[in-house]
């Protein structure tokens, strides 16, 4: 499958980008849904969880406590390794089984840390969502009511908006009101479409 990787900083908008995709029929598998998916009740990624750390990080649902499993791995680098170690391989086989599911042309990877976590190398071709930080700051705060020095702390714990850049194929720059954004997103669909059929040829 020729697979897209999508991805953006906090805020700028690559949730919005993602859904005019799947509005012209591309599957998009989004690693934080994955991430979700692979700790739900009856997995093996949540038995092995609460194997180490007890059915105190449960909900009254069955489903896990998020907020709790949180609190450990700030509080412990070590724990934090042991949850990345289990979880990242379950995320990544569960990702490129979706992938090659597909029904669509071509689909699209979607992953906040697509070129931290390396996913970019399950990709053919990259695709950023670009703003300028300042529109980053306050389009978090609004959404997520948070203040700007916590909106910051995000920022900067992601890659540099520099590097993104240098790293990717292709660039949106969505500073600008949903119309322009829906005609830049179909022109590189276009294109995708394009490249895609003749990596099937």
């Amino acid at each position: 499958m020729w697979t897209l990787g999508l991805t953006g900083g906090i805020g700028s908008g690559k949730s919005t980008v993602s859904a005019l995709f799947q509005q012209l029929g591309i599957t998009v598998v989004d690693a934080d849904v994955v991430a979700r998916q692979v700790v739900q009740p009856g997995t093996n990624g949540l038995a092995a969880i609460v194997s180490r750390h007890g059915r105190s990080l449960l909900l009254d649902d069955g489903s896990l406590n998020r907020a709790k499993l949180r609190d450990i791995i700030f509080a412990d680098e070590s724990e934090k390794q042991w949850l990345n170690a289990l979880l990242h391989p379950l995320i990544r086989t569960e990702m490129l089984t979706q992938l090659e599911q597909a029904q669509s042309v071509y689909a699209i990877l979607e992953a906040p840390l697509l070129f931290e976590n390396s996913l970019d190398k399950y990709c053919q071709r990259t695709l950023l969502i670009d703003v300028p930080e300042t529109v980053q700051i306050s389009r978090t705060c609004a959404r997520d009511n948070i203040t700007e020095q916590q909106a910051n702390a995000i920022l900067k714990a992601q890659m540099s908006r520099r590097d993104k850049v240098a790293k990717a194929n292709d660039i949106i720059s969505n500073a600008g009101v949903i119309a322009d954004l829906s005609a830049k997103v179909s022109l590189y669909h276009q294109n995708y479409l394009h490249l895609a059929n003749l990596h099937s040829r």
